[in-house]
């Protein structure tokens, strides 16, 4: 991690319909599943090979799943204090949401988010849901009070985010 630059790591936003844990159990008992059906099934049957392909399947949605969830290649959910920026990152599939100190106007920490005021009227709200532990709160209420202080943006906080 380069100087001046300081990250805190986000648990991915829980958007999916079914959790973590069923979504890999539901994998794994399709890849059971397609491996018995090799095992007995015939090799003179007309469509034995759209076992291998369900079976790959399988394989590449269990991979999509565990580098969706998982820190498999690093952090890949986190806000990143950089010199003059600040910059969220929602996960490893989507894209970065970059803001520039010099185009920011205010700054607002509510309970379960943080709003990014621009000059230019824009409205951007971060999901704060994503900051698991008290610590890591603490440490990003630090760290937007210490950016907002050296860039000169002004910082609204809300009394109950302060917990």
């Amino acid at each position: 991690m380069p100087t001046g630059t300081t990250r805190i790591r986000l648990r991915p936003a829980n958007s999916s319909r079914l959790s973590f844990g069923v979504q890999v159990s539901l994998v794994l008992f399709a890849i059971a599943y397609a491996l018995l059906m090799l095992r007995n099934s015939p090799a003179s049957q007309d469509f034995y090979w759209l076992h291998y392909v369900f079976l790959a399947i399988c394989a590449l949605y269990l991979g999509f799943i565990l580098v969706h969830n998982a820190p498999v290649f690093g952090t890949q959910s986190y806000f990143e204090f950089a010199p003059g920026y600040l910059v969220h990152k929602a996960g490893l599939f989507r894209p970065k949401q970059v803001f520039a100190a010099e185009t920011m106007s205010l700054l607002e920490l509510l309970p379960r988010q943080l709003r990014v005021r621009l000059k230019d009227g824009d409205i951007h709200v971060l999901n704060m849901r994503e900051v698991k532990g008290t610590r890591r709160r603490a440490m990003l209420r630090g760290q937007l009070e210490g950016f907002a202080k050296r860039y000169g943006v002004a910082l609204r906080e809300d009394a109950s985010a302060a917990k």
